[in-house]
């Protein structure tokens, strides 16, 4: 919806109410050239439910600095919504013993939070959760928005490849919506409040996050067979997920009563961190931070999921800047009269290599390489997507097809062939002798005992090996 003059009364009576306070900017200037970005809040709805959530604001009708919400510590907002019970366990003391004896790993982790707390707890309190669900991505990243497991797991909520695509986080070479602030929050709450009607309990359902929800009803259904109780210290579980909701709970201590920890939280004020604008033409990541005047690492903590160099408008993207540079970006766009994007995606019909590629595309190989990530001796597969500076007579953007499906697959090139060596005559008119039956014993025995194909060495690894020894001890299967 549109915020216009009529409704701020209201929005400053009911601010607390708003579904995601992370206010949306809809531009309604235009550069000349043709950057003409789009004032329409209902096509940027139809295509992205979740972004339909944010309140908009539009800037050719009012100053974004006049929708402050009113300044108080958003620390206070969080304390007074923890409602989850206490959790009975001396791991609780040790997870909080541990952070406190780490105060500055503590801080680094608290201001990163910043950023992306406000629009979290916003989004927890329309949903009526308990606000210790806000602390949870301290536990899974120390909120740092580009954090990756050895898993593949990623962003400040650690979503998984496959949990991801459940949840409609798209991920292809252009973003990595696991990455993404707004739609990964979103997902995570999605995911715990599902968690929770199906187990009823917030400590089962954050078990459940961390170890999946099968293994956590097949826990309960141990137990209930024993006649044991089911909650979440009664059950049997790995010590990461029994370590999981202490670590919370030790967060949630450390918020609600800092000083007795030594710990200094930093200043976070109640009110949003960041604006969020929607892309109607492609433009370049370099362009947005030189015209928001912002560093290269403030628009990476914002938009940790674009991949490239370019924000397509046809992936319905939006930008997020920090609060107070959404003006200062509209109106330098409006007096910008270059071209808005450098960069263009094209197709590959069949598989070449990138000196191939480059020859018949007209662009550096060098540059090929280094902006889709192509290593040497790689040949680019039919069907994928690159992406090449865009020539002076392109000026439409990106297609909707290839910013939603666009992957770069890369194959090894076929082994060359050796060419057969010339049959050699016989330098002896004699035939050689008959090997003895002992010589055709010793021979076949060693054939059979390494056969090439098949023989590896022995492993070195602990953990391969150990896997491959109890292999062979099981019985077979009868």
């Amino acid at each position: 919806m549109l915020l216009r003059q009529c409704d701020l009364g209201r929005w400053y009576l009911h601010w607390r109410s708003l579904v995601a306070i992370a206010m949306v900017v809809v531009l309604s200037g235009c550069a000349s050239m043709g950057n003409d970005w789009s004032s329409d809040a209902d096509s940027s709805s139809a295509r992205n439910p979740r972004a339909a959530k944010a309140p908009r604001v539009d800037l050719s009708k009012q100053s974004v600095s006049s929708l402050m919400a009113p300044s108080s510590n958003l620390w206070l907002r969080i304390q007074d919504g923890f409602t989850m019970p206490e959790l009975n366990s001396p791991l609780v003391i040790e997870q909080t013993r541990w952070l406190a004896a780490r105060p500055d790993y503590v801080h680094r982790s608290m201001a990163r939070s910043s950023r992306y707390l406000f629009y979290i707890v916003a989004e927890i309190n329309v949903r009526n959760m308990p606000t210790e669900i806000a602390l949870l991505p301290f536990v899974e990243s120390a909120f740092n928005p580009v954090a990756k497991s050895p898993a593949k797991a990623m962003g400040i909520w650690q979503f998984m490849p496959a949990t991801g695509k459940d949840f409609k986080l798209t991920q292809n070479m252009f973003r990595d919506e696991r990455r993404d602030v707004l739609q990964s929050t979103n997902a995570a709450l999605d995911y715990l409040e599902r968690l929770h009607r199906q187990f009823g309990d917030w400590q089962l359902a954050l078990a459940a996050y961390n170890w999946g929800e099968g293994n956590v009803a097949k826990a309960i259904k141990r137990n209930q067979a024993a006649g044991l109780p089911t909650d979440y210290l009664s059950l049997k579980m790995p010590k990461e997920t029994r370590e999981y909701v202490p670590k919370l709970m030790a967060y949630k201590a450390i918020v609600s009563d800092p000083k007795a920890y030594g710990i200094v939280l930093p200043e976070l004020e109640n009110h949003p961190y960041f604006v969020a604008i929607d892309v109607t033409r492609d433009i370049d990541v370099d362009l947005v931070i030189k015209l928001a005047d912002i560093t290269p690492e403030d628009f990476r903590n914002l938009n940790p999921s674009f991949n490239k160099p370019v924000i397509l408008s046809a992936a319905n993207q939006q930008i997020l800047l920090p609060f107070g540079r959404a003006e200062l970006f509209q109106e330098n766009l409006r007096s910008y009269t270059q071209p808005l994007s450098t960069w263009t995606a094209v197709s590959v019909p069949t598989t070449e290599s990138a000196e191939q590629l480059s020859k018949r595309l007209g662009v550096s190989v060098a540059v090929l390489r280094e902006v889709n990530a192509i290593p040497p001796g790689m040949r680019v597969r039919a069907g994928s997507t690159v992406l090449i500076p865009k020539p002076s007579t392109k000026l439409t953007d990106v297609s909707e097809h290839l910013a939603e499906n666009a992957s770069l697959n890369l194959v090894k090139p076929a082994p060359v062939k050796k060419a057969a060596a010339p049959a050699t005559t016989a330098k002896k008119a004699n035939p050689a002798p008959a090997k003895t039956a002992q010589n055709n014993t010793k021979s076949s025995v060693k054939t059979a005992s390494k056969p090439p194909s098949q023989q590896k060495p022995v492993s070195t690894d602990a953990s391969k090996s150990a896997k491959t020894t109890t292999a062979k001890a099981s019985p077979s299967p009868q």
